[in-house]
């Protein structure tokens, strides 16, 4: 199945670390990051499951819930994240998918024969509260996810909703925001009474309130 940006995040119902999840259930009005591993007992991912886990405070900041998956069993679940505390000094605070029958995996796309047919790839979906996938990213096997980089994105996605606006390139918190060309001039005088500047007709920054 392929999955595209703006659509529902496909529903499912599996095992898990902490007992059977209905995924859209368990998400309710919060924000979802659905995040896969090749399998567990590995080492990359050691280190990524231990790092989201220590990120909490900052996900139910953002009203995030965060939910691994693995192709593994629940039983092996349990010894990885044993692993995970002695060798990170983190325990994990959300649950992670016992997918082995595959089928969150499928749902999702998560495995990619030509890369390797026995394992699933890292993949990152950023789901919001009317369950629409918001963000997809697909690392190889061998790479760790910058976890900094997707709570800025999440930081993005629910400044561009509150403001109506765009968020220019390595923006944060705080910096200046872009008008969508969408927005007539007119418009965005009702919009952003604060003003912004602009640097060409498609391109014009604003400033946001709380800066």
């Amino acid at each position: 199945m392929s999955i595209q940006l703006g659509q529902i995040a496909p529903d499912f119902t599996q095992e898990s670390s902490r007992g059977e999840i209905s995924f859209h259930k368990w998400l309710g009005d919060s924000w979802g990051i659905l995040f896969s591993h090749p399998k567990d007992y590995t080492p990359v991912c050691t280190t990524e499951l231990a790092q989201a886990a220590r990120l909490m405070p900052e996900w139910e900041k953002r009203n995030v819930k965060v939910i691994g998956l693995s192709v593994d069993s629940g039983a092996n679940h349990v010894g990885w994240e044993k692993d995970i505390e002695e060798t990170q000094g983190q325990s994990l605070n959300f649950p992670v998918l016992a997918d082995e029958d595959r089928t969150v995996t499928d749902l999702y796309g998560m495995m990619h024969p030509e890369c390797d047919p026995n394992i699933t790839v890292r993949t990152v979906f950023i789901i919001d509260p009317a369950k629409k996938v918001r963000l997809m990213m697909m690392y190889p096997p061998s790479a760790g996810r910058n976890f900094q980089e997707i709570l800025r994105v999440v930081d993005s996605l629910q400044t561009s909703d509150k403001y109506t606006v765009a968020t220019p390139v390595d923006w944060k918190p705080g910096e200046p925001a872009i008008i969508p060309p969408s927005i007539s001039n007119e418009k965005a005088k009702t919009m952003f009474p604060q003003g912004w500047k602009e640097l060409k007709p498609y391109l014009r920054i604003v400033e946001l309130p709380g800066k």
